[in-house]
């Protein structure tokens, strides 16, 4: 089945070269199917690069996925425009009163940092 991503996010066309069938919103709006609802924190710097390859694996489930993608309001990602967050990523306030039948939270890779410089 396929994942239902908000227009024009990036990882559409990656995902569609690769044979992976994604439906932007606007086409499942028309679907008459309740999709399973997931919010996703995600903390990796790459965000663009771990969209697609999470978007990769919730592509094989057999139900629709609608994904909402939640930001931390006060941090800067130094590695994603910030026309990307605003188009794609919400605020925990703009989506706090929806439900969601899942949360996937990454992490960042911060191992080898020393704990002062991890924020």
């Amino acid at each position: 089945m396929p994942v239902n991503v908000p227009d024009k996010l990036p990882a559409i066309d990656i995902l569609r070269k690769e044979n992976i069938f994604v439906m932007d919103e606007t086409r499942a709006k028309q679907q008459d199917i309740r999709p399973l609802k997931i919010i996703i924190l995600n903390l990796m710097p790459l965000k663009i690069n771990a969209e697609t390859d999470l978007l990769r694996l919730l592509s094989n489930s057999p139900l629709q996925i609608e994904i909402d993608f939640l930001k931390i309001k006060k941090h800067k990602p130094k590695n994603t425009s910030s026309d990307h967050m605003k188009m794609f990523y919400k605020n925990f306030d703009e989506l706090k009163d929806k439900k969601y039948d899942g949360m996937i939270i990454t992490g960042a890779p911060v191992e080898l940092l020393p704990f002062e410089e991890v924020n």
